[in-house]
């Protein structure tokens, strides 16, 4: 009897931790699809100028992949709040065609440890490659997919050979 117990314990627990898998993926869905709504006016790369973003170079991975080119908002990187509508950083991939194509944002702030949505920021420490102070960040892959994972800070998917054939 106590046997037919633990199983039955044992399979509602996997039931349990499946029903909370996917209602994890369906929340990050939910965050792409809401951040894509909010931010589509990022695909013309000349609305993020107009609205204070300015281009730093484009970021690689050591081992592989890109974060691409950020666009960067200075007062919204001082001001710490964290805003769905107002990403710190627009991120393009370099085309072939000389092209930007939007693939994601960042959201940064210095007050931690931060969320936006449920979802938990990631740390870094000072002194760091961007110099920056201490920060946390969130990368949302919405509009190019990441096999990483959507919060992931490289994609393998995206690349900055497109600035280095150009140079």
């Amino acid at each position: 009897m106590n046997i037919h117990l633990w199983t039955k314990h044992l399979i509602n627990l996997s039931f349990l931790s499946i029903a909370a898998t996917a209602a994890s993926a369906h929340d990050s869905g939910a965050l792409d699809e809401k951040v894509r709504k909010a931010n589509g006016r990022f695909e013309n790369v000349a609305t993020a100028t107009a609205e204070g973003y300015a281009p730093i170079p484009c970021a690689s991975g050591i081992t592989g992949g890109a974060m691409g080119i950020h666009y960067v908002n200075a007062a919204y990187l001082k001001d710490d709040a964290v805003d769905l509508t107002k990403p710190e950083a627009v991120m393009y991939e370099p085309m072939a065609d000389g092209k930007l194509q939007l693939v994601a944002v960042e959201y940064i702030t210095s007050k931690g440890p931060a969320s936006l949505e449920g979802q938990l920021f990631n740390f870094n420490s000072a002194p760091n490659r961007y110099g920056l102070g201490a920060f946390y960040e969130l990368h949302v892959w919405a509009w190019k997919k990441n096999p990483t994972g959507t919060f992931a800070d490289m994609n393998p998917n995206v690349s900055c050979d497109a600035v280095t054939m150009s140079d």
